[in-house]
């Protein structure tokens, strides 16, 4: 199936992840496979908002994020639970949204440009903490509420 990703950036917010979680939901139709997910998920954000990075951290082992399925430059490959924003997110069980990565204590620079970011932990059915969702933005600000809020539904796919 050849699918072209929706560039939402000139929609709000709200439209835009709309948007985006239709066609999400229409090429994911039928899928059970939770890397095939985090991978089209990562495409699907990525391109239609034109983020700096766009991915998974999965929980490879107690305490430990690995780099999973994403769209951009290199990233990290192991994060302690704890450690940067997404060990943060990951260890506290709760979406964490950074205006400013240069305020963030102990923020971890896998891209220089990145500005801002959010991560938004993932759920299993179980309640277990298997991944994090974290985009990158080169802008300030880029992330509020309402990225949380829609971010959160999108990745309650993975508890079902």
């Amino acid at each position: 199936m050849a699918e072209t990703t929706l560039d939402v950036r000139a929609l709000d917010k709200e439209q835009a992840y709309a948007a985006l979680e239709e066609q999400l939901t229409a090429i994911l139709d039928g899928i059970d496979d939770p890397i095939a997910e985090m991978a089209t998920m990562s495409c699907v954000l990525h391109q239609g908002f034109g983020h700096l990075w766009t991915g998974f951290y999965r929980t490879v082992a107690p305490g430990l994020l690995r780099v999973g399925p994403y769209q951009g430059t290199l990233g990290c490959l192991d994060i302690a639970f704890g450690r940067g924003v997404c060990g943060t997110a990951a260890a506290e069980r709760r979406t964490v949204v950074v205006p400013d990565v240069h305020a963030f204590p102990g923020h971890i620079t896998c891209d220089g440009r990145s500005r801002s970011e959010i991560v938004v932990p993932v759920f299993d059915r179980a309640g277990a903490v298997i991944a994090v969702l974290d985009i990158d933005s080169a802008e300030l600000g880029t992330f509020d509420e309402r990225d949380a809020r829609a971010l959160e539904r999108w990745v309650r796919r993975f508890a079902r």
